[in-house]
């Protein structure tokens, strides 16, 4: 039988069991389950271990820098002869040096990488044979020099053109074209004149090593950590050593190669910024409920780094973002005057991140400036507003600069946009971070990194695997709701909108996990039920039948064909009878006691608050702002839908838990923060149909002279309220609502915000096919790996 709730949004119905399946194709399926299970048992385990190791690529070009100081009681010959040794076995077949398999788009990089190991052979006069095949990968690639196409590694055109200084002065005589040559002297040159009238040379301090005896080394040490290195960078820390001859630059080079052996990588340290990437990728994949417990050592590890002022955090601005948003979406203390640095524009330009106009420290930013839990919070918004224009318009101008290759950054950049926090529903945005996804590791500094930490295949398996089985799941779970419909006869009230999916939708968006099916099938019975019950008591009920169903809920227990009035209150209140029963039984796994009286109650002051409302408009009373926000956020009707689920979600909730006033606020937050949504998308058809709202009313109180004006002051309290909402949902300290609880009403709030985008709510077709994404469509690896 074809379902009609499915046919309605182009769905799949789920397959019924009235066929069986041939016993052959039965087999097949079960073995290829048994293999996706395997697989995905596998990426687990190599997912857990990799929080206790991260994993950088060595860089040929700094190991080249490292290998060329020279020693201090024999100049002419080096002080770290392995790292020469190093170089001279890691040549690749085609002559270059650098990542293996190289991109195309990163010639640029394997030319720099390549030459400076050339001049590290040639000046200790070894490895003669890899350095011809060394230059004839340079002549074959020379073109690549001034290509705009490729990917251009930090400081290239100055690095470049100090290497071939050095070249010359080394008699080598390199396969470059002189035009080619004169271009990048050209570039290196202004940059070198931007970078000494911008930024107090933080940008020529970087890329040092390019600038050889020219460099002011003595103010470049300004920049030298406590680890002993300069920006954490190899390279230039090994050129100090050689101009300087600085022994804490001689510390940090034997302590990273001390860690990585005869080579380094193109930064260190990097593990927090590592960590947290692989907790970004988790929970942006939606996996990260497999490594509850890994992921909170590593948060740990970092919040004590913060509150100690770590260097590692806190001169890397990516880091610093990422860190500041990842702990405190998780419920640590911590305070957004750590981004003070970067409130306004001009501030970040100053920055060696800014002078590069780094499209991926500002997408960090902008995202940490979505965690605003106070208004008060004035760096937060200043950096939202900055950071949004900025990314804006790289979008439009196609302008993307980055350590990562433009077509992924600009993707990531767009999705950002298009969907902020508060409006990027859970279990949706998993799906297109799966979609988005690239396992290509690969950032270019000076040098190119890959790390298995920042992205890899086992995410992105382990999250298709996950996805596709909770979809498995969710369709059963729409077919038993499909079928509770009919059974309850919901599709017999005429006047009832059938909103069966996208109410389960919400729940399958907001409630993923597989183990909290309790939940998401209260949620979306509910969903219904208040679907029915508001067209109820807007259009399909007598003032009798509203009164006659509100005194059933009073009484309870009662005859069913004596006490009912009508067949339509009969069908309703036989509903809400069975369900609200059915939730209370099932909590008693979850609680050890019965709700049942609760959730009832719920459902008594909602019917209460959309009688009060349709006597208003029976009686075309106009009550003043404050009496329609009072009543209005409980009859727009999420409290039966949200706050029975509660229930069910895992952590015990006390009757006095329940009585809190944290409690309350966070249901009167959530509401009116949907209630205020509700009207101003609907205000032009309510005021059609001659029914007021917020936006009617607050225009008739005189405070606000015209709709334009008026939408303005109510977005304001919208935005005031969500952050009053996030400020409890984080808030760890005196709080006695549990976290998997408070996060229920942040869900829900972000469901509202998606479906009131832009229109009023059911009607948009790119929210009907993220319904039919989520719901009906499986991901297959196969096509994202050819994406």
């Amino acid at each position: 039988m074809i379902h009609s709730q499915f046919n309605s949004l182009g769905l799949s119905p789920p397959i019924s069991g009235a066929v069986p399946l041939d016993f052959g194709l039965k087999s097949v399926k079960q073995s290829s389950s048994c293999v996706a299970i395997a697989l995905a048992e596998g990426s687990k385990e190599r997912i857990s271990d990799m929080f206790n190791k991260v994993g950088l690529s060595l860089s040929s070009y700094d190991t080249a820098w490292v290998a060329m100081v020279p020693s201090p009681c024999s100049p002419q010959s080096p002080h770290f002869p392995r790292s020469v040794s190093w170089l001279m076995n890691n040549q690749l077949c085609d002559g270059s040096w650098g990542l293996p398999d190289c991109h195309p788009l990163l010639i640029k990089d394997a030319l720099l990488s390549t030459l400076a190991c050339i001049l590290a052979l040639k000046q200790w006069g070894v490895g003669e044979r890899q350095i011809n095949k060394g230059l004839e990968y340079i002549a074959s690639n020379s073109a690549s020099v001034i290509d705009d196409r490729q990917h251009t590694p930090i400081g290239f055109n100055i690095l470049l053109s100090g290497m071939i200084e050095q070249a010359d002065c080394l008699n080598l005589n390199l396969p470059l074209r002189p035009a080619d040559v004169d271009s990048v002297c050209y570039k290196r040159n202004l940059e070198v004149k931007r970078g000494l009238s911008g930024i107090s040379g933080i940008y020529l301090s970087y890329v040092a090593e390019g600038m050889g005896s020219s460099a002011d080394w003595e103010m470049i040490m300004k920049y030298q950590r406590k680890n002993g290195s300069l920006f954490n960078s190899p390279s230039t820390t090994a050129a100090a050593l050689t101009h300087l001859q600085n022994a804490s630059c001689l510390r940090y080079l034997e302590l990273v190669l001390e860690k990585f052996g005869d080579a380094v990588p193109t930064i260190y340290p990097l593990e927090i910024y590592a960590r947290l990437c692989m907790i970004e990728n988790l929970e942006r994949l939606g996996i990260d409920h497999h490594f509850k417990r890994e992921i909170i050592h590593v948060l740990d590890d970092t919040y004590r780094c913060w509150l100690q002022g770590e260097e590692e955090i806190f001169l890397d601005i990516v880091t610093t973002a990422m860190a500041f948003r990842i702990l405190r979406s998780h419920g640590y203390d911590v305070s957004s005057d750590a981004l003070s640095q970067y409130a306004e524009e001009a501030q970040f330009c100053n920055t060696l991140e800014g002078y590069v106009m780094d499209a991926g420290s500002v997408l960090e930013l902008y995202r940490a400036s979505q965690l605003i839990i106070d208004d008060d919070e004035i760096v937060l918004d200043k950096i939202n507003s900055w950071t949004y224009d900025f990314l804006r318009k790289g979008l439009h101008t196609g302008e993307m600069h980055a350590n990562r290759f433009e077509s992924y950054i600009c993707r990531e950049v767009d999705d950002a946009l298009k969907f902020p926090l508060h409006a990027n529903l859970e279990r949706v945005a998993n799906r297109r971070n799966i979609e988005l996804y690239n396992i290509d590791s690969t950032r270019v500094l000076k040098s190119g990194l890959r790390s298995y930490n920042f992205c890899n295949k086992d995410f992105l398996n382990l999250a298709v695997n996950d996805f596709n089985n909770c979809q498995a799941i969710c369709q059963e779970e729409l077919k038993n709701l499909e079928r509770w419909v009919k059974e309850k006869r919901l599709d017999k009230l005429k006047f009832a909108r059938q909103k069966l999916a996208y109410c389960y939708f919400s729940a399958a968006a907001s409630l993923s996990p597989p183990q909290l099916s309790e939940a998401r099938i209260s949620w979306a019975k509910n969903g219904v039920l208040t679907t029915v019950v508001d067209d109820f008591f807007d259009v399909g009920g007598s003032a009798e039948e509203l009164e006659n169903l509100i005194w059933l809920v009073k009484k309870w227990n009662i005859n069913l064909s004596a006490d009912c009035c009508s067949e339509q209150v009969q069908i309703i209140f036989s509903a809400l009878h069975s369900t609200i029963s059915e939730i209370g039984d099932k909590a008693i796994t979850w609680q050890g006691r019965n709700v049942t009286g609760h959730v009832a109650q719920i459902w008594l002051e909602l019917l209460e608050s959309m009688l009060t409302e349709a006597k208003w408009t029976r009686k075309k009373a106009v009550p003043t702002m404050d009496e329609y926000m009072a009543n209005a956020y409980v009859s727009f009707a999420l409290g039966p839908i949200v706050l029975p689920a509660l229930y069910l979600v895992g952590p015990k909730l006390s009757v006095e838990q329940v009585k809190t006033l944290e409690y309350h606020n966070l249901f009167r937050l959530m509401s009116t923060c949907g209630r205020l949504l509700n009207d101003m998308q609907g205000f032009k058809r309510e005021s059609k149909e001659g029914k007021l709202n917020a936006v009617t009313l607050q225009m008739l109180d005189g405070s606000s002279t015209s709709e334009g004006e008026t939408m303005e002051r109510i977005a304001s309290i919208i935005i005031s309220k969500r952050r009053e909402l996030l400020k409890l949902v984080l808030q760890e300290k005196d709080s006695m609502v549990p976290r998997a609880c408070k996060d229920l009403f942040w869900k829900m709030s972000t469901v509202l915000h998606f479906f009131y985008m832009d229109d009023d709510g059911f009607t948009s077709e790119e929210k009907t096919s993220a319904v039919k994404a989520l719901l009906d469509q499986p991901i297959t690896l196969n096509e994202l790996e050819l994406s």
